[in-house]
């Protein structure tokens, strides 16, 4: 029979030198930050096409998967091994037809319309301020500060327009009307993503095989019940990441085209601009909305005040109408987060990893609400008092499942 007594000091004597090996280590993870920090970047650029690629997969998989699921239906069973090559194929051209239909058909417009309203700038703050004068009257401190405003703003976004955003629109525009006989010079352009397409090709071909190899890899490390407690994680984060980010994309494309239909219907003007502005904000969860009709309505201003007034009308109508009809139809209650969470997450995350983290903070939040939740309930089941968590379910039987 083993002595408990030397069994419990190698314990001690392990977790003592454990303890002294991860503080050297943090020691000089701390030290190094810079030179770490390098090192990832560095490991970042060269893993980039694979980077790429997974998202690619990952975005496309829940199409892959409708396309297999149909073509199994109707292949007839000596095809059904082409089942899965043909969903790639199928959804790998349906996200570039997607892709390139709205760079074609969108941005040459898009990049016009900001070139044209920053080389009128001028002239429509003019008219603004000509507005602003026969509306309020003359008042020296309002000239004077308008004045000043209006000095630098001109200045500034007048140097900004002829330094940068003049050749860049125009290598951008030459780029993409010249598709037919550029095609090497956006190849070269766009390396990474083109390899990490040719990656997203293996990554969904090969999902399924993928995914059985990380259970396997899981169950031969762990023991059952940790194992189980791994999988159901990856699963939850899966569904969260997964089933939030591709919903809210559908979500503001559709915010996106009524705005757009919306503004052609009430005659706004920079309508295209205006909707996409509209759309690509209302991916940020809370405060897409505000983010997006604050620029989108001076842009209406310069032109048209009582324009830009109507049209703040209108988008407090279709973000309601997101809000109450359109969202909880596609998105559901994904994260199980309430609204306060929601905005310290997008608040925090935001002003961790700028637009990326209020896009991708609040599935990740609610991926750690979800474990704190399963720990605290864990914790009070190991101290008998589960009753305290059944009564607080009991409680608020309307609110979140979180602590």
């Amino acid at each position: 029979m083993k002595d408990p007594y030397k069994r419990r000091y190698l314990y001690l004597m392990l977790s003592i030198f454990g303890g002294i090996g991860l503080s050297i280590i943090l020691f000089f993870v701390v030290y190094r930050f810079r030179g770490v920090g390098d090192a990832f970047h560095r490991l970042g650029d060269i893993l980039a096409p694979f980077i790429y690629g997974g998202v690619v997969a990952y975005l496309l998989r829940p199409m892959c998967n409708v396309y297999e699921r149909f073509l199994r239906q109707h292949l007839p069973k000596k095809l059904q091994t082409l089942a899965n090559g043909l969903a790639v194929m199928l959804s790998l051209l349906s996200g570039l037809l997607i892709v390139y239909a709205l760079i074609i058909m969108i941005a040459p417009q898009l990049f016009e319309s900001i070139r044209t309203l920053w080389l009128s700038l001028p002239g429509k703050i003019s008219q603004l301020y000509a507005w602003a004068v026969a509306t309020f009257g003359e008042n020296e401190r309002l000239v004077s500060l308008f004045n000043t405003i209006y000095n630098t703003v001109n200045t500034e976004l007048q140097n900004w327009t002829n330094n940068t955003l003049e050749p860049y629109i125009s290598s951008v525009v030459s780029i993409v009307t010249g598709v037919g006989t550029s095609v090497w010079k956006i190849l070269m352009f766009l390396y990474n993503l083109l390899i990490g397409l040719i990656v997203s090709v293996y990554l969904l071909s090969s999902r399924k095989k993928f995914a059985r190899q990380s259970v396997l890899i899981v169950r031969s490390v762990l023991k059952p019940k940790w194992a189980e407690a791994l999988l159901s994680e990856i699963s939850f984060v899966d569904r969260m990441f997964g089933g939030f980010i591709d919903a809210k994309i559908l979500d503001s494309a559709i915010i996106g085209v009524l705005c757009y239909l919306g503004c052609v219907i009430f005659r706004f003007p920079n309508a295209l601009l205006v909707s996409a502005i509209v759309g690509i904000t209302n991916i940020i969860p809370f405060f897409g909305p505000f983010i997006g009709a604050v620029p989108s309505t001076l842009l209406i201003l310069m032109e048209s005040p009582i324009k830009a007034l109507w049209f703040l009308v209108f988008v407090l109508l279709l973000q309601q109408l997101d809000g109450n009809v359109i969202g909880p139809k596609i998105l559901g209650d994904r994260t199980g987060l309430s609204s306060f969470w929601v905005l310290f997450t997008i608040i925090l995350f935001g002003g961790l990893w700028g637009i990326v983290g209020m896009v991708i903070g609040v599935p990740l939040f609610a991926v750690i609400y979800d474990i704190i939740k399963k720990l605290v309930r864990r914790g009070l089941d190991k101290q008998n008092q589960i009753e305290v968590w059944e009564q607080y379910k009991a409680d608020y039987p309307d609110e979140d499942e979180g602590v």
